[in-house]
């Protein structure tokens, strides 16, 4: 919550090479070996880029030193920070060219977020300004501002307070913020704008996408490529929204024998999109299956086949015919416009074969013309494939939790995603550092069974060794996918993350086991010490349904965080579901990472209420005593100095330090851009 500057290098273009995150790893480790040798020199580097992971596995200790020596070949000369990260940059140049070249494209699937050799697409940014100021241009503080011109630096000017992303988050999944905690001012100040990053980054997590690498410092300084890279996740998750059969239950359509719904149900988005678009090209007669967004899709000629059979009505027989690439893109997009599709990429874009451009348009497609029958015997078969709401609700928690520990795979479907085991011990390794035997694990695609098995067992045995309760439990019961046994040992794999975080949270816990009580005991005495009478008994107590006391809680750790005058009693329902949706803003806008609905207070879900409750703790725990305690005006909120950010880059803050043993353990990650747990854990990505 406080004022960040964050770590500052007098070279504005040096500075722009690296993120916040990078550069707070990269000066721990520097600090660290001038630390030990009282200076850092030339001739250190060598061992210092040994022991990065980016580097070590690519040259040898002789290679690194022969690269550097030609930049610098006296190698006692004492070096400062910058030069230091110089030769990183001079480093991973040099690293790239020898695997052929470095990938500078963040994918639209999954955006990268590190800042070494980065590139924009301006064809893509066009893509996203032409979206927001489609969908954002009726919103009645954002309509000041828009449109934008995609051929300016108006999106990043604007990304800088945080409102643009706020919105555009709830205009890929409405409701997720309630607008009434966004900080909405012509000029905010650097608390506020602070706030709106950190209800951003947090909320953004909780739609399912990657934030690892990005911090609200970012942010503020309106890096484009991490601006771009964030805002292509949030457009990607409110294309392919509907493309599930829950919300599309005509996607049975697509099911040739009643075998094949399962693999459908467990299909990723984008994986039904290019089904779909398969399915109506072969009804049309096109021979060559689509496998990619990019490749397969420059000719323009399955868009053509595509088009005509959707939409036969504005078919164009030269679109076909022409033997130019470039023109029958251009006749496709005419086409498309005649369908009421918006012109969002160029004739240039699809000969290129830009998969975020081409994504984007297909899924528009889809949504304007999906070419399915409407058969109400397939929309009831589809409704009861569908789990109970609670079921979803936890699968929906622990896919959205697993993706935010920053492991390298990615969730689409907690029940068929973890059940050959790979995914559970990159978490298990994520909350419990070298817990996981990586030499007996069989990565993904595992075609044996007996690997998968091998793999399952040992989640199991790492589980009762952390004390789990896994009874008559073994690995092939999550082979077999058995819902109820996933969903136990995933809430017993979360709740040993919250314990574990609070436990090294050593000026707290002096190193003691944490108990679910004792998150109760906080809560309650933090409440009482504001003066006010509510307490609850439990995590079960019903009275925690009209939001009160969280409200209560959460102005009790910061008293400015809670605007009173939106609060209701909460005596209806509807009453309490505003309270509920307010609770889950506020308490992501102060910084924590929670994976929770409103339901899930309405309804008092005793898990969620925990988490929710543990993550409030956690925030409240690392914050200097000074921030706590009183409530800094906005004249004075600018010269807060982020402590813990400080004394983590000089390796004295212990409790930072403790959480980064635990690495990411997202009860307050990426929101806070203060621990130095997401510093440890990206070395792992950048390094």
């Amino acid at each position: 919550m406080s004022s960040f500057e964050g770590v500052l290098v007098s070279d504005q273009w040096l500075q722009s090479q690296f993120t916040q995150v990078e550069l707070r790893s990269l000066k721990s480790r520097f600090i660290s070996a001038k630390n030990q040798n009282g200076k850092v020199t030339t001739g250190d580097l060598p061992q210092i880029m040994m022991n990065l992971k980016a580097f070590k596995e690519r040259h040898s200790e002789e290679e690194i030193r022969g690269i550097l020596s030609e930049s610098d070949p006296q190698l006692s000369d004492e070096i400062d920070f910058e030069s230091f990260l110089r030769a990183y940059l001079n480093l991973h140049g040099r690293s790239a060219e020898k695997v052929g070249g470095a990938n500078n494209s963040w994918s639209f699937l999954k955006a990268s977020t590190t800042t070494l050799l980065h590139t924009i697409s301006e064809s893509e940014k066009s893509l996203y300004v032409a979206h927001i100021n489609s969908y954002l241009r009726d919103d009645a503080f954002l309509s000041n501002y828009l449109p934008l011109d995609p051929y300016s630096n108006d999106l990043f000017n604007l990304a800088k307070d945080g409102v643009l992303l706020c919105k555009l988050i709830n205009v890929a999944v409405p409701g997720t913020i309630d607008e009434r905690a966004i900080n909405t001012k012509r000029v905010l100040n650097p608390w506020e704008r602070n706030e709106n990053h950190t209800l951003c980054l947090n909320s953004a997590k909780a739609i399912g996408c990657t934030v690892v690498n990005i911090g609200t410092q970012d942010l503020v300084e309106g890096r484009p490529h991490l601006i771009l890279g964030l805002i292509s996740q949030i457009i990607k998750i409110q294309l392919l929204a509907d493309l599930n059969l829950r919300k599309t239950p005509q996607l049975l359509e697509l099911v040739q024998e009643s075998g094949d719904i399962e693999e459908l149900i467990n299909l990723p988005p984008e994986k039904i999109l290019l089904k779909w678009m398969n399915f109506h090209l072969q009804k049309a007669g096109y021979k060559k299956p689509v496998s990619n967004f990019s490749s397969d899709l420059k000719d323009g000629e399955a868009y053509a086949y595509l088009l005509n059979i959707l939409a036969p009505e504005h078919c164009s027989p030269s679109t076909l015919a022409t033997k130019d690439p470039n023109e029958r893109a251009k006749l496709v997009l005419d086409h498309a416009e005649r369908m009421d599709c918006k012109r969002y990429l160029t004739p240039k874009d699809i000969v290129e074969g830009s998969s975020n451009l081409n994504l984007a348009f297909v899924a528009q497609i889809f949504h304007q013309r999906s070419g399915f029958a409407v058969d109400g015997k397939q929309v009831s078969y589809a409704e009861m494939m569908t789990d109970d709401v609670l079921t979803s609700r936890e699968e929906r928690c622990f896919r959205l939790w697993i993706n935010s520990l920053g492991i390298v795979s990615y969730v689409n479907n907690v029940f068929e995603d973890v059940r050959n085991g790979w995914i559970l011990l990159e978490a298990l390794d994520k909350v419990s550092p070298g817990s996981v035997n990586w030499k007996h694990a069989s990565k993904p695609p595992i075609k044996m069974p007996f690997k998968k098995v091998e793999n399952c067992n040992q989640v199991i045995r790492i589980g009762k060794q952390l004390k789990f309760s896994l009874v008559n439990v073994a690995g092939n019961d999550i082979v077999q996918g058995n819902k109820k046994l996933i969903l136990a040992f995933l809430w017993q794999l979360m709740r040993f993350n919250i314990l574990q975080l609070l436990k090294n949270l050593r000026s707290y816990s002096r190193g003691k086991e944490m108990t679910d009580g004792d998150i109760l005991k906080w809560a309650n005495s933090k409440v009482k010490g504001t003066g006010k009478s509510s307490q609850i008994e439990s995590f079960r107590d019903k009275s925690l349904s009209n939001g009160i006391f969280f409200l209560d809680l959460l102005s009790a750790v910061q008293p400015r965080v809670v605007n009173w005058n939106l609060v209701t009693n909460g005596e209806n329902d509807d009453e309490k579901r505003l309270n509920a949706t307010y609770i889950i803003s506020v308490a992501r806008k102060l910084g924590c990472s929670i994976f929770l609905l409103p339901e899930d207070i309405i309804e008092v879900n005793p898990k969620m209420i925990l988490t929710l409750t543990a993550s409030i703790m956690y925030w409240s725990l690392q914050q200097p005593v000074e921030e706590i305690d009183i409530s800094p005006s906005p004249a004075t909120a600018s010269t807060i100095t982020d402590m813990s950010t400080t004394s983590s880059i000089n390796g004295e803050d212990e409790s930072s330090s403790l959480c980064g043993e635990v690495l990411n353990l997202n009860l307050d990650d990426t929101g806070s851009d203060t621990t130095v747990s997401s510093v440890i854990e990206n070395e792992r990505d950048l390094m």
